[in-house]
């Protein structure tokens, strides 16, 4: 049974600045997480007050919630690898 993505305000715009390549990796991830939200490779995130988990889409990050109730894949943050854990 699949998941439901849903996107934060944030993560849709950082998806709307990417081109070519990076945007595809970054779909095709997305797409995988539809399917399996915890792939391998993934990570949950030391510190986080919440269920957050990362994953790799070539020198991109997607970080994200699960809520496996609900069966929704809480997308919060797209972005490069130096600057997606700023904040």
């Amino acid at each position: 049974m699949k998941y439901t993505l849903v996107f934060a305000r944030s993560a849709e715009k950082e998806l709307d600045q990417l081109t070519g390549g990076n945007l595809k990796k970054v779909v095709r991830k997305l797409n995988e997480l539809e399917n399996d939200p915890r792939p391998p490779g993934c990570l949950k995130l030391k510190g986080a007050d919440e269920n957050i988990w990362r994953v790799r889409a070539g020198d991109y990050r997607i970080l994200y919630a699960i809520e496996d109730v609900l069966r929704i894949v809480d997308i919060r943050r797209i972005g490069h690898r130096s600057d997606v854990y700023d904040q």
